[in-house]
């Protein structure tokens, strides 16, 4: 009866959706206080800009950490009456209920970056990711390839919990246990914010002379990484791998301070997120999960087509 419920549900909100005319597109990021989100930005306005029928909004807390601070921006989005949102969840759990509501509210919901909790399944119509699992396997995989198989990594990661992280660091790590004796320091978690990233990875490069390698897990906390490492000397000592692409990545992998940074397809992300809204609100069917892809980046591909697509 529970599945039979949930399947007129999503019908009735497929028929609201279908009938949907010129409106509002509200996309809600992390933080705009970040170039990747910002890159997300750009490409979800490419996708408005191709067409006539809808506008849109970009809005995002002060910090990733501030989740209540995203839970009122959606709050307030359907409260006005949005044709659809796009929604880079910062916590799995605490924004399932308003996904709920704008659900209930016939709002249809495009989810990107970051899962939400199972209990928001069938309240969102698609969701566009990177395979954080992967991307985190391809990292662990270099970071053998390069630092061997012995010694100690650090993680430097960012929020606890959130679906991207989970996803990211658990299979980076699951990965070096299962193919490496390399042990773990960590992980830490820099609420991504470059700042405390770079004073976390300072005290750990400061404890850990021995260390062969580390791992910055998103934009802000790879750059206070870098910035650390930098700072300590310590460049070119230990393999150094971060995670997405501005342009302070880009110059610390070109100077050899990270050895290499895996980059998403941001801009992608936003682009195809837009897209796949625009096509539900016109009553067509998009693929329930759509892969954005990750390029792993390093000083011999960085001015490569593959590399320059992603790269912000």
């Amino acid at each position: 009866m529970k599945t039979l419920k949930m399947c007129v549900a999503v019908s009735a909100l497929a028929l609201t959706a279908g009938v949907a005319q010129a409106g509002e597109i509200a996309v809600i990021v992390k933080t705009t206080n970040s170039n990747f989100w910002q890159n997300v930005n750009l490409g979800a306005q490419a996708a408005i800009d191709g067409q006539t029928e809808h506008t849109m909004s970009f809005d995002g807390p002060a910090a990733e950490s501030a989740i209540a601070d995203q839970v009122n921006l959606v709050e307030n989005a359907i409260n006005r009456g949005v044709s659809g949102l796009v929604l880079a969840p910062s916590d799995p759990e605490a924004l399932v209920p308003v996904v709920r509501r704008a659900f209930e509210a016939g709002i249809p919901v495009v989810i990107i970056d970051s899962a939400l909790g199972e209990d928001a399944e069938g309240t969102y119509q698609a969701f566009l990711s990177t395979d954080n699992c992967a991307a985190g396997e391809t990292v662990a995989a270099r970071m053998i390839e390069e630092a061997g198989t012995t010694g100690s990594v650090a993680i430097m990661s960012y929020v606890a919990g959130v679906g991207s992280e989970i996803g990211r660091v658990g299979c980076f790590t699951d990965y070096l246990a299962e193919h490496s004796e390399l042990s773990i320091v960590g992980p830490y978690y820099s609420q991504s914010q470059m700042a405390t990233a770079l004073n976390q990875t300072t005290d750990i490069l400061a404890a850990n002379p021995g260390l062969v390698g580390i791992f910055g897990a998103n934009e802000p906390t790879a750059v206070g990484m870098g910035r650390a490492i930098v700072q300590s000397g310590r460049a070119g000592e230990l393999v150094a791998l971060g995670f997405d692409g501005n342009s302070d990545l880009q110059e610390f992998v070109r100077d050899g301070v990270l050895t290499a940074t895996a980059v998403q397809g941001s801009f992608a992300m936003g682009e195809l997120g837009v897209n796949a809204l625009i096509d539900i609100l016109g009553g067509e069917t998009v693929d329930s999960f759509i892969n954005t892809g990750v390029v792993l980046v390093d000083a011999e591909n960085i001015d490569s087509p593959e590399a320059q697509n992603v790269l912000y």
